[in-house]
């Protein structure tokens, strides 16, 4: 086994921790609200202080990438994430939940920006679009698997000599009886020492820049934040994290509420399913997009988009049960497609582009504090409503854009 081969498992591995320890917080907002007697809006600061890592951090990651290599960037975020991890784990209260997020969102940030180019460099320029199409496979895997592991734990924990499960037995002792879902947070310190472990034995090999994937000046962002055309990009991430954080963090809390859905299970039953599908759904518009014009694809399946998360709101529990999982397979196509449209609807730049969409992850952060906002005064199915403002806009891209260079289909060929 080359070592190349070797770097491309551990890029695979760090897409698979990131996806795991991000979409975990959906699962746990019930949990976390009733142990810590919180307001679905102090609630949603904990997302808040995860995703508004990547407004601070993603374009000075870039910047530091180039000053200290991808290596020591990949070891600085791990190190920030156990430490996140370890000091919510020994101290669980609210206040450093609040830090413990910010600081592995820091990490995941930091991990995101490196993880590409160096997938494109460690498996080869011509296997990249292969290697980059099963590196969401890997992400969207460890989304549906993460709230089966949350599951797992919240059912076996704490159950003194029945499982003589020496791994059970571990996470017995060092997590509090009254907070059983702490014991995702030793998991994730466990995970982020070990990655850095490993990163520690390998040689990265030398990651040379494409000019698109190159961080410009300061005056460069300056210049392209005058754009139009970039600011309403920038949004369309913006609102398009939003939505996908903003309905995956509120599922298990609105089953519950509304459907009396017990959380630790059919509450994470069903998020995993909304990860799955829209993993599923990325697949589908992969294939899609060979045929029909992004901008069509994109209007069509924010349309879906639109029903799903009505129904999902406002029908049965049994139906509920289903179309939440359906928004995540309609929306899969959103971030790619926009993203796409964004960098063919500039001839320069890409790279510092690129920094400032990435940057729009943020959007994760304010829209689900928005709906626990909301939820808090209106009620959580009437602050849930909000979500139909970034549909409505990612839809108003669809029929704005005017890319430069348009994807190239079976039709166009």
């Amino acid at each position: 086994m080359n070592k190349h081969f070797q770097m491309v498992i551990l890029v695979f591995m760090t897409f698979f921790v990131i996806s795991f320890i991000t979409n975990i917080i959906g699962p746990l907002i019930p949990d976390i609200i009733n142990d810590f007697e919180l307001s679905l809006t102090l609630v949603a600061l904990l997302p808040f202080s995860f995703f508004i890592a990547y407004g601070i951090i993603s374009i000075p990651s870039g910047m530091l990438i180039q000053k200290v290599g991808e290596k020591t960037v990949m070891i600085i975020a791990f190190g920030l994430a156990f430490i996140g991890s370890s000091i919510f784990a020994l101290f669980p209260n609210y206040k450093l939940a609040v830090i413990s997020l910010f600081l592995i969102g820091s990490g995941m940030a930091m991990l995101q920006v490196v993880i590409n180019p160096l997938l494109r460099v460690s498996g080869g320029e011509e296997n990249f679009a292969f290697n980059a199409t099963l590196a969401q496979l890997i992400f969207g895997l460890a989304s549906f698997f993460s709230p089966f592991v949350f599951s797992y734990f919240m059912l076996n924990l704490n159950q003194s000599g029945i499982n003589n499960n020496w791994f059970l037995d571990f996470f017995d002792i060092i997590t509090p009886n009254h907070l059983l879902w702490i014991s995702l947070y030793w998991l994730f310190a466990i995970i982020s020492i070990t990655m850095i472990l490993i990163i520690g034995f390998f040689n990265f090999p030398k990651v040379q820049l494409k000019q698109d994937e190159k961080i410009g000046p300061l005056k460069t962002h300056v210049l392209l934040l005058k754009t139009p055309i970039v600011i309403i990009y920038f949004f369309g991430i913006f609102t398009y994290v939003g939505l996908e954080q903003g309905v995956a963090n509120w599922i298990s809390k609105f089953l519950e509420i509304y459907h009396s859905y017990d959380p630790q299970i059919i509450g994470a039953k069903t998020i995993s399913w909304f990860w799955g599908l829209m993993t599923a759904g990325g697949i589908f518009g992969v294939i899609l997009l060979k045929i029909i014009d992004s901008k069509v694809v994109l209007k069509v399946f924010t349309g879906f988009t639109m029903i799903s998360l009505f129904l999902a709101l406002f029908m049965p529990g049994p139906i509920a049960l289903i179309a939440f999982p359906a928004v995540g397979f309609f929306a899969a196509v959103m971030y790619p497609i926009i993203f796409s449209l964004a960098l063919n609807s500039l001839s320069e730049h890409h790279g510092t582009f690129s920094g400032i969409l990435v940057t729009g992850i943020f959007g994760g952060a304010v829209v689900p504090l928005i709906v626990g906002v909301l939820g808090d005064y209106y009620g959580l199915r009437n602050g849930m409503l909000f979500l139909f403002i970034p549909l409505f806009f990612i839809l108003f891209i669809g029929f704005w854009a005017k890319p430069i260079i348009s994807n190239k289909t079976v039709l166009n060929n």
